[in-house]
């Protein structure tokens, strides 16, 4: 998953806009948060000296050869690649070894896609090798296109299109008269995360679910195509999971316990997060002649993509045979895990990783986030070498088995979950990475130290701090034409103070930390450069591929090592870890005002449409020769008692500001690390979470960041209030109110604890 991190503007000031680049272009000075001035010096050299390790020369060869052959779940080479990356570990002085889990991970034995009516064509279901490209044509060992975790069958049925397959498509379609009843459904990729187009296809009655990747999104729409340019060919196919995550992620099988050799585990029938009907990938050379034979009425504009055909609803007259037959054994996942004991806090732990197993080759995803965490081990190992010794113990991890459903990550921590709720301080991610800006999400806690890092560490290409390239880019983005989030975000960013970072949803190994067990997370890369979203989980996606269009040189490797490495290193060394709860506080009162918004605004649209629907202006607006009927008609919205939540957010807002105060002031007296703020820091996040979980979905647990059950990957922030209005079960928003705002009080009075520690230990 690749993370965009921007911020906010309207027209802004030339002198506003240049002092705040100005500002950040600036050379790091001797202050370092978290550090006092004698520290900062030593802590300054130290991440020189780490610097200086770095080399891009060494991702090159790594990706070149862990990238070389298909390294799926139970191939050859995914279990050669972790043996390779635990040798390379021990070879830098960790503590390192492998540990298996035996997880559900159904592999394709056949597939048939076929039209059968009014004419026949069968579907290639294959991509062929590219010329110059040798690593493609490496496939005796691939897994041909498929989607995991959606049901095996044999179905034949009329075909409806059903655009992206999102819930306000299926009212579209409702409107206009197409049910998808019994029928098969065809949706392009986009809109939301691919697991939902056959969750909701199924749940509207749909017997199988084709996805296919429009050359608008990410094919010859979107620039020259594979190997002229970097985007889809036409045979290109997506690959990915269709296991219903926002439900829960790992195993299907052993939910909320380790995948061990002696798990109990469920029936696949009675697994929650597999797909009953089938479901299929396809590229957008094997969706033409489909579409091109539906008929029905012309789609509304914003459905249509750029094959060179009239995009119609359906259903029929094309009718289409699908089938898929899979293995449904346990497959072994190899997670290597590697430590560096802590000098002074042994069991404070400060956590990395990086996913190794792949669609294919993976060589972007993720293969590119992976070699610079690699980067960042063997520089810490020399580090070590040279007589240098981290106060907290640093734990990096390679997971397995992340692309089919944050396998390997998900039952290391389900198995280790009462360990790591006494020991994880941070959890820190990464994923994809390619050429272009910093992007970062996270728990709030930490994005001063997030900023911290990027103002320390060039841009490879412009020779600025990644900081201020970013801040360039997000003030930008807000001038002129552009959305009231970007011109917000410009407005914040034209300041000297810090970009906000991401709320975190799902789709990468952060998920089971934040989410699950409450370790505050963060989930790191660069991007938006480069050519590499139209090779996304496909064959394509290759070493070729990534030296040509993704990072040439790998110097934005180097780039992510350099701010992941300083984050490890601070938190590893500061006296105090450093966190910043200003920011949380300031961001858990943009959430409430976001609620109050969508409350105010979802009471005015139900009073605009009941208008609407009184006067019959639908009935009047419709063309007669194309009848849509009318929305359906919608309660009023209640007045809602979200007062809980205010008053919870301004006594946190007092505690932060508290506690930030002590914490300058500790770590100027000098404060020594101590295990008491430290293990009071260490289970703050652990305050946002609710045993009982979210509403329909007790594995996630935290209150304040989730991914919506709708979006997927996509976050809901309050998600237990913010989605119960959406979905307006005014009595669950009323109630996950309070027990958020409990959750709220929870982590203020941590925080005053904390505070009363630092203040008796800064007192002369």
């Amino acid at each position: 998953m690749r993370m965009h991190t921007k911020i906010l503007a309207l027209a802004l000031p030339a002198l506003a806009t240049a002092a705040a680049l100005a500002a950040g272009a600036e050379t790091p000075s001797s202050a370092l948060y978290g550090f006092a001035t004698a520290d900062a010096a030593a802590q300054r050299a130290l991440e020189a000296q780490f610097d200086a390790a770095l080399n891009p020369a060494d991702q090159r060869e790594w990706m070149k050869l862990l990238a070389s052959a298909p390294n799926h779940v139970g191939s050859p080479h995914d279990k050669a690649n972790a043996e390779f990356i635990l040798a390379r570990f021990k070879e830098w002085g960790w503590d390192a070894h492998i540990e298996r889990f035996d997880v559900l991970y159904p592999t394709l034995i056949s597939h048939t896609l076929e039209m059968v009516a009014p004419r026949a064509f069968k579907a290639k279901l294959s991509e062929p090798p590219v010329a110059g490209d040798a690593t493609s044509a490496n496939t005796a060992d691939a897994l041909a296109p498929y989607n995991a975790y959606g049901a095996d069958g044999d179905v034949t049925g009329e075909l409806v299109y059903v655009n992206q397959g999102m819930p306000d498509d299926y009212l579209r379609l409702e409107r206009a008269g197409v049910s998808v009843k019994g029928r098969i459904v065809i949706a392009r990729y986009g809109g939301g995360w691919r697991g939902l187009k056959p969750k909701l296809a199924q749940e509207h009655g749909a017997i199988g679910c084709i996805i296919y990747s429009d050359p608008k999104d990410d094919g010859y729409g979107a620039g020259d195509v594979y190997p002229k340019g970097g985007t889809r060919p036409e045979d290109g196919v997506q690959r990915g999971s269709v296991a219903d995550m926002p439900v829960a992620s790992g195993d299907p099988l052993t939910p909320g316990v380790g995948a061990t050799k002696n798990a109990k585990r469920l029936a696949i029938a009675d697994a929650k997060t597999i797909l009953k009907i089938p479901v299929l990938p396809i590229s957008y050379g094997d969706a033409k002649p489909m579409l091109e034979a539906l008929g029905g009425a012309v789609v509304p504009p914003h459905w249509r993509g750029a094959l060179p055909i009239t995009y119609h609803y359906g259903p029929g007259p094309a009718k289409i045979h699908l089938a898929i037959k899979s293995d449904w054994s346990l497959k072994p996942v190899y997670d290597v895990i590697a430590t560096m004991r802590g000098s002074e806090l042994p069991d404070q732990w400060i956590v990395r990783g990086n996913h190794q197993d792949g669609w294919v080759f993976g060589a972007w995803d993720p293969l590119a986030g992976n070699v610079a965490m690699l980067s960042e081990a063997k520089a810490i190992g020399a580090l070590v070498k040279s007589g240098w010794k981290p106060k907290r113990s640093i734990v990096y991890a390679s997971w397995d088995g992340e692309e089919p459903g944050l396998l390997g990550s998900t039952e290391w921590v389900e198995e280790h979950a009462a360990e790591l709720q006494r020991k994880a301080l941070v959890y820190i991610n990464s994923d994809t990475n390619s050429r272009g800006f910093l992007g970062a999400g996270g728990s709030h806690s930490l994005q001063h130290l997030v900023n911290d890092a990027a103002a320390d560490v060039r841009d490879p290409q412009t020779g600025v701090s990644v900081q201020t390239r970013l801040r360039a880019q997000v003030l930008v983005d807000g001038f002129g034409p552009a959305s009231e989030s970007q011109r917000a975000e410009a407005k914040r960013a034209a300041g000297h103070g810090d970009l906000p970072i991401e709320a975190l949803g799902s789709g990468s190994d952060f998920t089971p930390f934040l989410q699950h067990i409450g370790v505050a997370s963060l989930s790191l890369g660069f991007g938006g450069e480069d050519e590499q979203g139209g090779v996304y989980h496909s064959v394509y996606d290759t070493f070729e591929h990534y030296e040509r269009f993704g990072d040439p040189g790998f110097v934005y490797g180097v780039a992510l090592s350099k701010v992941a490495g300083r984050i490890v290193l601070r938190l590893a060394n500061a006296s105090v870890p450093p966190m910043r709860f200003a920011d949380v506080a300031g961001t858990l009162e943009d959430y409430m005002q976001e609620l109050h918004g969508l409350v105010s605004g979802k009471r005015a649209s139900t009073a605009a449409l009941t208008q609407l629907l009184d006067d019959g202006a639908f009935r009047l607006a419709t063309d007669p020769t194309e009848p849509v009927a009318p929305p359906a008609r919608e309660e009023p919205v209640p007045y809602l008692n979200l007062a809980p939540l205010d008053n919870a957010v301004a006594t946190l807002k007092r505690s932060a500001t508290a506690y930030d105060a002590a914490y300058l002031r500790a770590v100027a007296a000098g404060f020594r690390p101590d295990a008491g703020v430290d293990a009071l820091l260490q289970g703050l996040e652990q305050s946002f979470t609710a045993a009982q979980g979210l509403p329909g979905r007790d594995w996630y647990k935290h209150l304040i960041y989730a991914p919506g059950l709708l979006t997927g990957y996509g976050v809901k922030t309050l998600p237990g209030v913010r989605e119960a209005v959406e979905e307006r079960k005014w009595d669950v928003a009323e109630k996950y109110a309070v027990l958020t705002a409990q959750s709220i009080e929870r982590y203020a009075a941590k925080l005053n604890e904390a505070t009363a520690l630092l203040a008796k230990a800064s007192t002369p």
